[in-house]
């Protein structure tokens, strides 16, 4: 007996509609949607504080917008040979986008990121015990231009409104990853320790 979650378009072939280096457009049904060339569908989202309570935000310039965002660390997983963990590219793309390192990390939370769009998934990794071994920025400098912000946690909403205000984007998962820092995910707040 089928499952009663899953779509009955599941089932219809998928047609190729467009591919390009690193996504690809596809059709199942009478459903448009994109997934990626390189990976495995999965994103992470890295919830970092430093040792001294400041969130780590990054800052770059987002073509499809046209205009620099602020987010919190992020990138696609296996899209490195030999990565096979969420864990794995989380720290790869920390220590890419950030200059910080750790020893760990913790996967909290995975879902779909757009799900009209995309059949992307992103997860949610919270990464503690932070050491800064460089400045940053990413790994092409000149195509990522990534700024690190480093905001203290009780400062942080205000500061990204502020962004906002000056006209950059925000990526609403900010507001996901703010609550987890201070919450289990069944909304108990969290302790010192936890």
């Amino acid at each position: 007996m089928p499952s009663t979650l899953q779509s009955p378009i599941a089932q219809m072939p998928v047609e190729t509609l467009l591919e390009g280096d690193w996504l690809r457009m596809r059709r199942q049904g009478t459903w448009e949607f994109v997934e990626r060339v390189h990976g495995r569908g999965m994103a992470v989202i890295i919830i970092a504080v430093t040792r001294d309570n400041k969130v780590v935000f990054v800052e770059q310039d987002r073509i499809p917008l046209g205009r620099r965002t602020i987010e919190m660390p992020a990138g696609l997983v296996g899209d490195q040979a030999g990565e096979d963990t969420l864990e794995n590219a989380a720290r790869r793309e920390l220590e890419e986008e950030t200059g910080y390192v750790t020893d760990s990390m913790e996967v909290l939370l995975i879902g779909p990121t757009s799900a009209g769009l995309t059949n992307e998934r992103i997860a949610y990794v919270r990464a503690g015990n932070l050491t800064r071994k460089h400045q940053g920025g990413g790994v092409a400098a000149e195509d990522e231009a990534i700024i690190v912000h480093e905001v203290p946690l009780d400062e942080a909403p205000k500061w990204l409104l502020q962004r906002q205000a000056e006209g950059y984007e925000l990526d609403l998962k900010l507001w996901g990853g703010l609550w987890m820092i201070e919450h289990h995910l069944d909304g108990r707040k969290r302790q010192a320790g936890d």
